[in-house]
C-alpha cells in the first residue's frame, strides 16, 4: 500500500458521530442478545518505545517497536499509536504456576502474519472494542458488526490469483485519509497488521495490506488487485466514524 496519505486520528477511537454507513442491499438475519464473546480488546503503547517478549519473563525482548510509529521516514510528523490486537491474558510464567496479571499476548503487525509475542500489561493501555471485520474472499463480501449486530455489508474487490489477498486474523493498524480521493485507493485507507506474502515492498512502503477505496467501482466483485482489499467509497468513507484501530478482521477464502 503506497503512503501518500494523512494520516488521521478518527480511527484511534470509536466516533461519536451519528454517520451510519450506507444500508446494505441484504438483510441480515436476527442476532441473539449482545455478549461479552463478541468484544475484543485493544492494547495502544505507551511511551517512547514498546518491548514485546517471546515469553513472559524472558530476560531480553524479542522486538523493540517506536511509538508512535512513523508511517513515512520522508515525513515525520506522520505517526500514529502503535495499537495491537489482544490475543490472550494472565498467562502462567511457568507450568503449575497461577497466572498473573502483568502480561498480555498481542498479534504484531510483522512478518510473518499472524506473528504474536508479549508486552507488560503496564505498557499499555487496555480498551474494548465491539466491533468486527469479516472478509469472504470467495464470496466477494465485506462484513461490519458491531456487538454482532450487522452495521455494513457490501462487496469488495480482493487480490488476484498471483497476488492473492492473505487470508488470516489481523487487525486495524492505522486510517489513512487520501490527498486525492479519486485515485485506486479513494477517499480512506486502513492499514492492517498483514503483509503481501508475494511482495517484500510495494509502491514504496513494506506491501502492507490494505482495505480501501476505489476509483472504479465496476471492479468490486473481482479479483482485482495487487492483494488489498477495494470496497464502496460512501461505506469506508461511513465506517471511518466506527472503527477505532485495533479491531479484528477475519479474512477467509
Amino acid at each position: 500500500m503506497a503512503v501518500a496519505f494523512v494520516a488521521i486520528a478518527a480511527g484511534c477511537q470509536s466516533s461519536s458521530s451519528d454517520t451510519a454507513p450506507p444500508a446494505t442491499t441484504t438483510t441480515p438475519a436476527p442476532v441473539e442478545d449482545v455478549s461479552a464473546g463478541y468484544v475484543s480488546q485493544v492494547a495502544t503503547a505507551q511511551g517512547t518505545t514498546i518491548s514485546v517478549y517471546a515469553n513472559p519473563d524472558d530476560a531480553e525482548p524479542m522486538l523493540e517497536l517506536d511509538n508512535p510509529w512513523v508511517i513515512d521516514p520522508d515525513v515525520p510528523d506522520a505517526t500514529v499509536p502503535q495499537v495491537f490486537l489482544i490475543t490472550e491474558t494472565d498467562p502462567a510464567s511457568a507450568e503449575g504456576e497461577v497466572a498473573s496479571d502483568e502480561w498480555v499476548e498481542v498479534l504484531l503487525p510483522i512478518r510473518p502474519n499472524g506473528s504474536t509475542g508479549w508486552v507488560r500489561r503496564a505498557d499499555v493501555t487496555i480498551a474494548e472494542n465491539p466491533y468486527r471485520i469479516s472478509i469472504e474472499l470467495a464470496a466477494k463480501r465485506i462484513t461490519v458488526t458491531d456487538a454482532g449486530s450487522v452495521v455494513y455489508e457490501g462487496a469488495i474487490a480482493s487480490g488476484k490469483a498471483d497476488t492473492p489477498t492473505p487470508t488470516g486474523t489481523y487487525y486495524l493498524r492505522v486510517l489513512l485519509e487520501a490527498p486525492d480521493p479519486n485515485t485506486v485507493y479513494g477517499p480512506f485507507a486502513y492499514g492492517l497488521s498483514s503483509h503481501s506474502e508475494v511482495f517484500e515492498t510495494f509502491s514504496g512502503g513494506d506491501a502492507e495490506i490494505g482495505i480501501h477505496g476505489n476509483n472504479d467501482a465496476s471492479v468490486l466483485g473481482t479479483d482485482a488487485t495487487a492483494g488489498c482489499i477495494r470496497m464502496d467509497n460512501d461505506g469506508i468513507t461511513a465506517l471511518t466514524g466506527l472503527l477505532p484501530l485495533g479491531t479484528p478482521v477475519d479474512i477467509v477464502a
